[in-house]
């Protein structure tokens, strides 16, 4: 019998850490682009892309900002390039969904649901900052609400659907699954649909193994055999959530979006770190990681010679 297939995603920069937390964290294009290629190297079939200011890190979710990025990945990679549609709870759903609408990606990101977005504990954490928007940034996620209404959700469907752009659908807790399901009904989202759950942000869904079988369970009651699943666990969560999910049949999401570290302590020095750990995981117990070309016939994408960079 041949292994079963898991697709890497890495999501190398995001837009959750600020840069005064690692100075791992890629800020610049140039930095972007070689996380990103670094991490499809080392086994991650796509790759999950925001992007910063290159002076202060700030999240900067204008097309100038990506276009530099996309195309020297492009150029030196055939992995599969995924553009965020959340950008950053501080921004627009106009603002968030510019860079999708021009460069047309395979696979773009799209959360499934409004929610508090906790980033404040880190406060705890992190005490000294380079730049004058951080602290402020944080400390402003205890009043902010992460805006993802059924309009904002059904706009971004309804723009991206001409250009054949497939999401990577992230929920962060159990009713995220059943507005999917309702979108689906409403045929505004098709099969094969890639279901990223989220576990360990504050505001959604915890990160307990009950939490990630009841995550799967939804959804395979929802969805049946219409889709392909993958786990992200935030922070120290990463890897066990990984290990886990790779467990129960699904596949994987790892970067520094999602945690600065390596291990205990540790903070990774790349993003291919993250992926060549969770390879290690994912071959250990007797599964294969996804090629590009094998991530692209399991999610039905267009291929990257239809994109816009």
């Amino acid at each position: 019998m041949p292994t079963r297939k898991v697709i890497i995603t890495c999501a190398v920069t995001g837009s959750i850490h600020t840069p005064s937390m690692s100075s791992h964290l890629p800020v610049t294009a140039s930095e972007i682009a070689a996380a990103a290629i670094g991490a499809a190297e080392a086994g991650a079939a796509v790759v999950h892309l925001h992007a910063r200011n290159p002076i202060n890190g700030l999240p900067d979710q204008s097309p100038q900002a990506f276009e530099p990025f996309l195309k020297i990945i492009k150029q030196r990679s055939d992995c599969v390039v995924n553009i965020t549609t959340g950008g950053a709870p501080t921004m627009t759903v106009e603002e968030r969904l510019r860079p999708v609408v021009i460069f047309k990606p395979e696979v773009a990101s799209l959360n499934m649901g409004s929610m508090n977005f906790g980033l404040y504990p880190m406060l705890k954490r992190f005490k000294e900052f380079k730049h004058d928007w951080e602290k402020p940034y944080l400390e402003g996620s205890r009043d902010r609400v992460f805006k993802n209404t059924f309009a904002d959700i059904e706009h971004i469907l309804t723009t991206c659907v001409e250009n054949a752009t497939r999401f990577e659908i992230e929920c962060y807790d159990i009713g995220h699954l059943y507005t999917l399901a309702h979108f689906v009904d409403r045929a505004l989202v098709k099969p094969p649909f890639f279901v990223q759950s989220v576990f360990g942000l504050l505001g959604g869904i915890g990160a307990h193994p009950e939490d990630v079988m009841h995550m799967k369970r939804t959804a395979d009651r929802l969805f049946g055999t219409e889709y392909s699943w993958s786990v992200l666990g935030a922070g120290a969560n990463q890897m066990r959530i990984a290990a886990q999910g790779a467990a129960m049949g699904g596949n994987v999401r790892v970067g520094l979006e999602d945690s600065l570290w390596s291990g205990p302590g540790q903070l990774a020095t790349t993003n291919a770190e993250q992926v060549t750990k969770v390879r290690g995981i994912i071959e250990g117990l007797g599964l294969s990681i996804a090629t590009p070309a094998e991530a692209r016939k399991m999610l039905q994408l267009k291929g990257s010679d239809k994109v816009s960079f």
